[in-house]
């Protein structure tokens, strides 16, 4: 497998759970990523171990990427963010708008990525290199296709270096997303993101929250396992394989792996794509 490749982690919530990460790091690092990026909770609720977990990455020689989102920050806030992150060594960020906290309006300084992705450009120039998000199958919150290609093309215009997708299991609707952004004048890389399956109900809600498609005959035939973790990951995996497969043979700029803290899933994925 020739596509480069990297890895998203969430920040840990308990000592167990950073040690666990920290395994887990160790074991994909053997596939040599690109680079590895961290979450942000809603309203940055994650912070200190977002920009924890990152110093730990870049410590131990990775490249790493924060994510970083703008609801509810002001720009001396964003402006101090930077700061932290630049004095770390990173010189890689994920641009989002990030999740709306339950209850909570459209407060603060930035009201989209594109808001954020033009201040960062005009408060760091090109230090950082800037991914932002793309909805192969359309943002759950957008009003419709076109809104949804103009708000991406408008992160690309205020500056952003490339894209990372959401999650998705029709290649098509990746492949269709690429053609229209470039129709727009827009050809800063998409990298497909993919989610490994290895688990149906968490499959099924995380699908539901952030809109994205589980095709029929996926989503039946997981049901149809039941409680077979056995089974439901020796499918996965062959779905998985085959999609990332078809991406990498398209000639992707790249392959970004959700990982959930997990290794296993993402390997054995890797290890099938690799020429015998």
């Amino acid at each position: 497998m020739n596509t480069p490749v990297s890895f998203e982690f969430f920040p840990p919530k308990t000592p167990e759970g950073v040690e666990k990460l920290r395994l887990t790091r160790q074991a994909l690092y053997a596939h040599q990523p690109e680079f590895c990026s961290v979450t942000f909770g809603a309203g940055g609720s994650t912070q200190e171990g977002t920009f924890s977990t990152v110093k730990a990455i870049q410590q131990e020689g990775v490249a790493a990427a924060s994510h970083f989102s703008c609801i509810g920050a002001t720009k001396a806030t964003v402006r101090d963010q930077l700061g932290l992150l630049r004095a770390m060594g990173v010189r890689r960020l994920v641009a989002l708008r990030g999740d709306l906290p339950s209850g909570y309006g459209m407060g603060g300084e930035f009201h989209y990525a594109s808001d954020l992705v033009a201040f960062i450009r005009l408060e760091t120039g090109d230090f950082f290199h800037i991914e932002v998000a793309a909805y192969p199958e359309i943002h759950p919150q957008a009003k419709s296709a076109e809104t949804d290609l103009n708000a991406f093309a408008a992160k690309v215009r205020a500056g952003a270096d490339s894209a990372i997708t959401q999650y998705f299991f029709n290649a098509d609707a990746y492949f269709r997303f690429v053609d229209d952004v470039q129709r727009l004048g827009v050809n800063v890389p998409v990298v497909p993101g993919i989610m490994p399956i290895t688990s149906s109900t968490q499959l099924m809600r995380f699908s539901d929250a952030c809109g994205a498609e589980i095709p029929r005959w996926i989503r039946l035939r997981l049901q149809g396992y039941g409680d077979d973790t056995a089974s439901i990951k020796s499918f996965g995996l062959d779905v998985i394989t085959d999609l990332c497969d078809q991406l990498c043979t398209a000639g992707v700029p790249g392959i970004h792996f959700y990982t959930m803290n997990q290794a296993a899933a993402t390997s054995e994925i890797i290890r099938r794509l690799k020429p015998a």
